[in-house]
């Protein structure tokens, strides 16, 4: 493969490292404090640390207080399903029933249909919360959900992500968490394919956990955060004296510096002119394939609050998506059948099931853009899947 082009549209399971979140990660590398210890390295390593939660909250729009580093988006997710396992957790919001300041146990659970796996499997006894053909959690639908639990939900965690990671479908998570509250309850919120693509604000200010993934936006693999909500005290996963004593473990130091910078730079981006962008190829992409092949299907396209610019699931009939995938690679181009953190297993869509696609969850493809995504990268892909849908008809008509 030594000089062949390739085209990445994988963005979804990881972003390109960012020259600015390389360069940062290089700077500290040679630093040989400890982040927890008082000496003078001691403390140039904290500082690193302290400017990087910085970056983040800023980004998020929140406390760095409240910004608490992980190992990655599914330990984040962990942490926050952990909220139901019978922990108290203190200072819920003045919301609801819930007076600020009072301790309320949180010991149910009850997740959305189209969680990335990281939720599903942690919580394979949970109630699932259905969603439409288009792979929309409707309030209405959490709320059946919650009168079936003791007390309507008082007490229980909700956990309904941003953005859909294999469709790019937004949810309506403000209106979910002002239902979820107003019962007593508290929302899980795992952001990792909204960062750059909402409002983390918005989010931050709606929701009681958030997770976030750095190597989502242009940082580095293996770190991630926690954000809390104001007066939260999370029960801690790993228990130990880093991060405010909620989780315990030394500090990623060079990937927590990296992803503070990748933050910064997402955050000095125009997040309207770069959603404009890459929903211009997305489209682009969307056409051409529907020209060439009547039959295809992109699950999500009509979903009732929308699709974030990058993603689109591509469903064509007759091929299975792992043959869909090796195709592409063989092409050059980097795609994937859903979400990336299968051990490399490439099986029918889970999300595509919850949508009533049926077998049809086995042949769909995952194209996802960035910031380096291209006109040449979409033309590149579209040529390429139209010889295979080609070449799909041929042999239908033999």
């Amino acid at each position: 493969m030594t000089g062949a082009v390739r085209h990445f549209l994988d963005h979804n399971a990881g972003a390109p490292l960012l020259p600015a979140a390389r360069a940062r990660m290089i700077e500290v590398l040679d630093l040989a404090g400890n982040p927890s210890s008082v000496h003078a390295e001691g403390r140039a390593a904290r500082a690193v640390v302290e400017q990087a939660r910085a970056e983040i909250a800023a980004l998020c729009g929140t406390r760095p207080d409240r910004v608490l580093f992980t190992s990655g988006g599914s330990e984040s997710n962990a942490w926050m399903l952990h909220q139901a396992r019978g922990h108290q957790a203190r200072g819920h919001q003045a919301r609801g029933r819930q007076a600020r300041g009072h301790q309320a146990a949180v010991g149910r659970l009850a997740v959305s249909a189209v969680e990335h796996d990281s939720v599903l499997a942690a919580a394979p006894d949970a109630p699932r919360i259905p969603v439409d053909d288009q792979g929309v959690v409707h309030p209405h639908a959490v709320a059946a959900v919650l009168d079936r639990l003791p007390d309507g939900g008082a007490g229980a965690l909700v956990a309904v992500m941003a953005v859909n990671n294999e469709t790019g479908v937004i949810q309506p998570v403000a209106e979910i968490a002002a239902l979820v509250h107003a019962r007593g309850g508290r929302v899980a919120c795992d952001a990792v394919q909204a960062a750059g693509r909402l409002d983390l604000g918005t989010l931050c200010g709606a929701v009681d956990f958030l997770s976030l993934s750095a190597h989502k936006i242009g940082g580095p693999k293996g770190v991630g955060v926690l954000v809390v909500g104001p007066e939260i005290e999370p029960a801690a996963l790993i228990p130990g004296g880093q991060e405010y004593r909620r989780r315990g473990g030394t500090e990623n130091l060079a990937g927590i510096a990296g992803f503070g910078a990748a933050a910064a730079v997402l955050g000095a981006t125009d997040r309207a002119a770069e959603a404009q962008r890459l929903a211009a190829l997305r489209d682009r992409i969307q056409a051409a394939l529907a020209d060439a092949a009547p039959d295809v299907l992109f699950p999500g396209r009509d979903a009732a609050f929308g699709r974030v610019p990058n993603t689109l699931s591509v469903v064509l009939p007759g091929i299975a998506a792992e043959t869909q995938v090796m195709r592409m690679d063989l092409a050059g181009i980097a795609v994937s059948a859903g979400s990336a953190c299968s051990s490399g297993k490439v099986a029918a869509s889970p999300v595509l099931a919850a949508m009533g696609l049926g077998d049809l969850a086995g042949q769909a493809l995952r194209v996802s853009l960035g910031a380096g995504s291209t006109a040449d990268d979409a033309e590149a892909f579209i040529a390429a899947w139209c010889r295979m849908a080609a070449r799909r008809n041929r042999a239908a008509a033999e």
